[in-house]
């Protein structure tokens, strides 16, 4: 519920209290943010006091001197007028100038919400969800920035994002903007990040923040394996079961950035939003920006109430169409069995041998197209390759489907290599600065989303394959971060190169929408060298992720338990592959690989063509086990016991029956 009184604003949900204030001055004073509390009226007494300047700070202005604005806790903030923390927008303006100052000209308050209308964001019924707008507007220059709050009472969840609105009649150059800033009282909190890389994802880091900043962001063009957006601010005595914490996410799939900083009056700040790495955009006159949304949540109760509200929210408001809660099947992948290696007759002897112990999907991965047979070429040339496949897709498809199962295929549509058909027709669609070498990953380069050309091409293209056959599911992989960020196209335009990252990301929101209403039946799964793009803003598209390329029992008891504290498991794929693991040669009893991969959604990766029989028959007891249990494991309720190097789980239905 949100309410109004004398210019405080209270947001209820079902178990917190987040409140804040207009000062006398026309800024945004944060109040609370905690265990829900009757703030009625007592704001003022958690207002902050300011009765003389501090040292050398700078006043506001003439008419308070008293009054700092380092020295308030605030909800929104930039340079210029005295604040030096981490400011929530940074601008130049047409007259070179950098000061900014927003104070406070009016709201309004809905139920139900907006959507935004260039990026991915929450949902919900106007049952579900309420929407407060505040408004501000530049004190000296004609620019209003309105800040949106949204309140998901059941989930114990509010989200926050904010528009730039351009009313003058000069270009403005945005070079910060960020979802969300918060004030709170006190240092030494502990800022918990997921850190890690390829093949060792979301390992869990804690930082005690006494003094300086900590920056968790990302500089890879993706969400990043090396710092998730999820983070976490909690005391320092806070366990599962016990204590204070707030987890924070946000809906954007590319370059991000969260910070905890201290302040000189005993104060952290806590941000989040777009990294401002070579980030710069120019908004022109009656054009607006949009940030991303940042989700926060509050737990006095440990980390596994917090997980609970972040997983109930991903569940009800980010996951959408037909698999929302629908169990996922259980598939049988190519790509440890064969690798680029495949042919009709090979595939299909796997498909026969998965159908033999009770798989229901069979996915066959990379190597099907163009002239692929290998990481050098034909990416972009998504056409079948009929040496391998004489018959076609439809032709493996319905000989799959004829075995009882589902078929499914791997795609990397972002990526082109040089050595293909498209780039040859087409070089000026890549990323690359004209002129320059370019650093590539995985012998590929990034195609120029920016360029509509490029975006439609992708839509068609993807559009065609998936109408070619009964497809019922697509993993959708990304095997390379950035380098060298240019676009041609936005050359052309005039445009700046700061620009292409979050215009990228942008555009393939708009390409996953569209192949996603087209084709409501596939499941899609979002793929980027494994857990490089794990967040909340691809699984707005798509209802699942492959958690990582690491598929060792042991390496995921720490991959998985990392994603859990912010993500749910009904979103997380984990298989089951060969000994000695492909990654970490490591040998572990097939019983420890289901039952790791059995607390996700449970696949399989290796060769069954070439199993003993008792491994076969083991496998078929695990999928056995699996289909009986599967509601429960994929949609439960996850709690964390034991963490470290010791790992204990335990998942239960809701009614907590099962």
């Amino acid at each position: 519920m949100i309410s109004e009184n004398k210019n405080v604003f209270t947001l209820d949900t079902k178990n917190t209290t987040y409140a804040f204030m207009v000062l006398p001055t026309g800024h945004l004073e944060h109040l609370y943010y905690g265990k829900r509390i009757n703030i009625g009226g007592c704001a003022e007494a958690l207002s902050r006091k300011q009765t003389m300047a501090v040292g050398n700070t700078v006043s506001y202005s003439g008419d308070n001197p008293a009054f700092s604005l380092e020295a308030a806790r605030l909800e929104m903030s930039s340079y210029g007028k005295g604040d030096i923390r981490e400011p929530f927008i940074e601008l130049i303006h047409a007259d070179g100038g950098f000061s900014s100052d927003f104070l406070y000209d009016g709201y309004e308050i809905r139920k139900g919400r907006d959507e935004l209308a260039t990026l991915p964001c929450s949902y919900g019924s106007e049952d579900e969800v309420e929407q407060l707008k505040i408004i501000l507007k530049d004190k000296n220059y004609r620019l209003t920035l309105e800040m949106y709050y949204y309140v998901y009472k059941d989930c114990d969840v509010i989200c926050r994002s904010c528009r730039l609105i351009n009313e003058s009649e000069a270009d403005v150059n945005i070079r910060r903007i960020m979802s969300m800033l918060m004030d709170i009282d006190g240092t030494g909190y502990v800022f918990t990040t997921f850190n890690g890389a390829w093949a060792r994802e979301m390992d869990r880091h804690d930082t005690v923040v006494t003094a300086g900043k900590h920056v968790n962001s990302s500089y890879t063009g993706t969400s990043s394996s090396r710092a998730n957006p999820f983070v976490m601010i909690s005391k320092q005595d806070t366990t599962q079961e016990q204590g204070e914490c707030i987890g924070l996410n946000l809906i954007y799939s590319g370059n991000h950035y969260e910070a905890v900083e201290t302040g000189m009056c005993d104060m952290t700040r806590i941000v989040a939003g777009i990294n401002p790495q070579s980030f710069s955009y120019m908004l022109e006159p009656g054009c607006g920006f949009e940030a991303p949304e940042a989700v926060m949540t509050y737990s006095g109760y440990g980390f596994n109430r917090m997980s609970h509200n972040m997983h109930s929210f991903v569940r009800k408001h980010i996951v959408r169409g037909k698999w929302q809660y629908k169990e996922r099947p259980v598939l049988l992948n190519s790509w440890e069995a064969a690798y680029f290696d495949i042919s009709e007759r090979k595939l299909y002897e796997l498909a026969k041998a998965g159908k033999n112990v009770g798989v229901e999907l069979f996915v066959m991965d990379d190597g099907w197209f163009g002239n692929r047979n290998d990481d050098t070429c034909s990416l972009g040339d998504w056409y079948v390759n009929k040496k391998k496949l004489p018959d076609g897709l439809k032709g493996l498809c319905d000989k799959i489907n004829r075995l009882g199962m589902s078929f499914g295929i791997w795609v990397e549509p972002e990526m082109v290599n040089v050595n293909s058909e498209l780039y040859r027709k087409h070089p000026d669609w890549a990323m690359d600065i004209p002129g320059c070498a370019h650093s590539e990953g995985r012998n590929q380069r990034v195609l120029d989303l920016c360029n509509p050309d490029v975006a439609e091409y992708i839509i068609e293209s993807m559009t065609r394959v998936f109408s070619s056959a009964n497809i019922a599911y697509v993993k959708w992989d990304m095997n390379r971060i950035f380098s060298d960020y240019y676009s041609r196209y936005l050359q052309e335009q005039g445009r700046q190169q700061g620009e292409v990252a979050h215009r990228y990301v942008a555009t393939l929101g708009k390409i996953m929408r569209t192949l996603v209403e087209r084709f409501p039946d596939i499941l899609f799964e979002g793929c980027a060298a494994g857990g490089n793009r794990f967040d909340l803003g691809i699984l707005c598209y798509f209802p699942q992720i492959w958690a990582s390329d690491n598929t060792d029992a042991v390496s995921r008891t720490y991959i998985q338990e990392g994603l859990s504290y912010g993500y749910p498991m009904s979103v997380v794929s984990a298989h089951v592959s060969a000994c000695p693991n492909h990654q970490t040669l490591r040998v572990t009893p097939l019983s420890t690989r289901f039952n790791v991969a059995a607390f996700g959604i449970c696949g399989y990766e290796c060769n069954l063509v070439d199993m003993k029989k008792e491994e076969l028959n083991e496998i078929k007891a695990q999928i056995s086990i699996y289909k009986k249990w599967r509601h429960t494991m994929q949609f439960g309720t996850f709690i964390r016991q034991r963490t470290g190097n010791i790992h204990q789980w335990t998942v239960a239905d809701a009614d907590g029956r099962r």
